[in-house]
């Protein structure tokens, strides 16, 4: 028996006619698409990727993006740094948790170019890296800025993570003067301390007198006392003669250690208010020694001029009365 052909529907032709072709198969490939397509497909992948770059681009110019920057790059001297000393077992906290969990927080540094970064904050971080023989830091890079944001960044950072103390508020407020930052310390202290209280900036100031005096004789400056530090610069501004009997205690005790320190500066600042307390009273008791200014009459002057006394026996009534009658002519 003849095998049979099986036909497949009636299509109709593009011209309206009853096509009689046989059905092409299903299994045939269907054709590629046009050329267009290529283009298009293309021009949208390098759009995406353009949007990526530009993205990736503001995120690290604006400080927005954490890269891994060699600490040989990192120049740590482009700010006079506000912390003076660092407590021994901060370090050993901070060095214990780098070398467990890595650096959770990065750095933050400007671009000096030629591969050159400069530090505002994270100078405790880039030591402790370094003496864990580290050699990469994560940073973010945020763009140029003038040197008070900078210094009001570095500031910041520090006084939330670990609090300066008055010493190196003061020491940072005069220094920042120096280079020419700030042409005052009033306006080094409104623009660097902005947000402290007026108290606060004002014990600020204080500190300053005593920083100009005994910074280079102070071998624990941070850890000097806000109410010692306030008596200290209270006796510099009244005596100018203060300043070499301190200066030459601490020279001459050696303090080997901040209560040793303090202790010395405290005996000194005593030794010179009980001289000043003997001076005040011999001097008040000379003001107030009688001297005979008439026979039989003495005048004696107390309370720094502001009251006279007559005595002796010449201070009669008729004296008195006489006396009286001549003050209320003038």
């Amino acid at each position: 028996m003849a095998k049979r052909k099986r036909l497949g529907p009636a299509l109709l032709s593009q011209t309206g006619a009853l096509d009689t072709e046989p059905a092409r198969s299903a299994e045939t490939k269907s054709a590629p698409p046009p050329p267009i397509a290529h283009v298009a497909g293309d021009a949208s992948a390098n759009a995406a990727l353009q949007e990526l770059s530009e993205t990736l681009r503001r995120a690290r110019t604006e400080g927005r993006m954490v890269v891994s920057i060699p600490l040989a790059q990192i120049a740590e001297d482009y700010l006079v740094r506000d912390r003076v000393a660092v407590n021994d077992e901060d370090m050993a906290a901070l060095k214990a948790s780098l070398a467990a969990r890595g650096q959770q927080t990065p750095i933050e540094v400007v671009d000096l170019g030629s591969e050159r970064y400069g530090l505002i904050s994270g100078w405790r971080r880039c030591q402790a890296l370094r003496s864990l023989s580290e050699t990469y830091v994560n940073a973010l890079i945020t763009p140029p800025r003038e040197a008070s944001e900078a210094y009001l960044a570095m500031i910041e950072e520090n006084e939330i993570r670990v609090g300066l103390s008055y010493y190196e508020r003061a020491r940072l407020v005069m220094k920042s003067v120096e280079v020419g930052v700030f042409d005052s310390h009033k306006s080094a202290l409104q623009a660097l301390f902005l947000s402290a209280s007026r108290a606060k900036r004002s014990k600020i100031k204080s500190f300053i007198s005593v920083v100009e005096a005994l910074g280079a004789h102070l071998s624990y400056p941070t850890q000097l006392g806000e109410r010692l530090g306030l008596q200290l610069s209270k006796a510099l501004n009244e005596d100018p003669n203060v300043v070499g009997r301190l200066q030459h205690a601490l020279h001459e005790s050696a303090p080997q250690s901040a209560e040793a320190e303090t202790t010395c500066l405290q005996k000194a600042l005593s030794v010179g208010l009980e001289t000043k307390s003997m001076h005040s009273e011999m001097a008040a008791r000379r003001a107030s020694a009688a001297s005979e200014v008439a026979p039989g009459i003495a005048l004696a002057r107390k309370k720094k001029g502001r009251l006279l006394t007559l005595e002796g026996d010449g201070v009669t009534d008729e004296f008195a009365a006489a006396l009286e009658a001549w003050l209320k002519s003038r």
